[in-house]
């Protein structure tokens, strides 16, 4: 971990109605890596992004943004694409990126060029002058993603980036936060689409009721379950089943179950000595999907105890 993280929290508390919505979150992002805040709706993550910029502030614990306990005097370091859009429908695209630009300190012309160069290199040259109201939903997203990264921030912070998106404008965003990282930005953002965590992410975070479940890699997440294993055999009789482990279920031709603790050679010698062969084998670690629900619904059962 980084000497000098990007963003830091301990103790953090948010309530609303005196209900906590925040609840004891810690979180320690390096900087230069891209950092997911996981979870499903209404888990606390658009909190947790609002209290560590500072636009709300903590009812307990502290943050830091890039080293100052006080967000908002570090703003124009900072490139922030909130959950709820919205840009000024009779703007032309290229003055929007450019005004969102100079609200964090980037002289207009400087803005404009910049605006015009992101709009060509990612395939919207020909809308630089359309007006924002006459752009399809996901263009107008990206619009105000290029806004929050026109002033090149040390740091990135996107909530919920992909929702409404459709896969072509979702490739390209994966491509921009990719790019903003390989520039040197700290990205920190929060989905409950496990699919762009698991491509993207260095580390994470998984939130569930207000606190943190879990923190570490995608690999770390995966590794908390068992490795699968998915068995064809060269032929079926009802036979196999007192073979098999107890967990096992019918996928098609195959059979899937949990990799047995003691490793799989065991369990092929007994198929083979009982006629039924090996047709097909594949054994692959559970996904970030599976981990994180398993996380969060342990979190319920945990909570609920």
């Amino acid at each position: 971990m980084s000497d000098n993280p990007a963003i830091t929290a301990s103790g953090l508390v948010k309530r609303f109605g005196g209900r906590p919505v925040v609840d004891g979150v810690d979180l320690l992002v390096s900087r230069g890596l891209i950092y997911g805040v996981l979870g499903p709706n209404g888990a606390g993550k658009t909190t947790t992004l609002r209290t560590l910029l500072g636009i709300i502030e903590p009812d307990e614990g502290s943050r830091t943004l890039l080293g100052n306990s006080h967000p908002r005097e570090v703003s124009d370091l900072v490139g922030y694409l909130p959950e709820e859009r919205g840009l000024y429908p009779t703007m032309k695209t290229q003055e929007a990126i450019a005004f969102m630009g100079a609200l964090r300190g980037l002289p207009w012309a400087e803005g404009r060029a910049r605006a015009t160069m992101l709009l060509e290199e990612n395939g919207l040259g020909h809308a630089i002058d359309q007006k924002i109201r006459k752009l399809s939903k996901g263009m107008a997203q990206l619009v105000q993603l290029f806004g929050s990264i026109v002033h090149r921030p040390e740091l990135l912070v996107l909530d919920e980036p992909f929702s409404g998106l459709d896969p072509v404008n979702q490739e390209r965003l994966e491509a921009l936060i990719l790019a903003e990282r390989d520039r040197g930005a700290t990205i920190l953002f929060s989905t409950h689409v496990m699919a762009h965590a698991q491509r993207l992410c260095d580390r994470l975070s998984i939130i569930a009721r207000g606190k943190r479940r879990f923190e570490g890699t995608v690999a770390d997440a995966r590794a908390l379950l068992p490795q699968q294993v998915l068995y064809t055999p060269h032929f079926a009789d009802g036979g196999i089943t007192a073979l098999l482990p107890p967990d096992a279920t019918r996928a098609g031709e195959a059979w899937r179950f949990e990799m047995p603790g003691g490793g799989i050679e065991a369990l092929l010698k007994r198929l083979i000595d009982g006629g039924y062969g090996i047709s097909g084998l594949s054994i692959e670690r559970p996904g970030l999907h599976e981990a994180f629900v398993r996380i969060v619904g342990d979190a319920a059962m945990e909570d609920a105890a």
